[in-house]
């Protein structure tokens, strides 16, 4: 008698496992709620920087959020916009809280499905 490997079936799937979504940046979020705020006041990049004393350019690259910056450059760019520094970080958590909710609710399956795509077995 000779051992044989049992039979097994390898399955792989069509589509790749999708991945768990990113969590948002800081920098995104603060960027966001400046910007927001400041279209919110229909009010120019320029008329916001002057009034912060900061370089325009600057503050683009804050609201796009290439930027990480200080807490110095965030409050006075709060504060131009007529928010303090404490509205600014409240709007960037609430921001970030209905984001995290958001981006928990899509990773989260069906019970008892372990795969949401379609298989192939030969």
């Amino acid at each position: 008698m000779s051992e044989q490997a049992p039979n097994r079936a390898r399955v792989i799937p069509l589509r790749p496992a999708p991945r768990a979504p990113k969590e948002p940046l800081w920098r995104d979020l603060v960027g966001d709620v400046l910007r927001q705020e400041r279209l919110d006041q229909e009010r120019t990049l320029k008329d916001v920087a002057d009034a912060a004393r900061i370089s325009m350019p600057y503050l683009s690259e804050v609201e796009r959020g290439r930027k990480e910056a200080s807490s110095e450059v965030l409050a006075a760019a709060a504060h131009a916009l007529g928010l303090g520094l404490g509205d600014l970080l409240a709007r960037a958590q609430g921001e970030l809280v209905r984001l995290s909710s958001r981006t928990a609710a899509a990773g989260r399956r069906a019970p008892g499905s372990s795969y949401d795509g379609m298989c192939l077995a030969a």
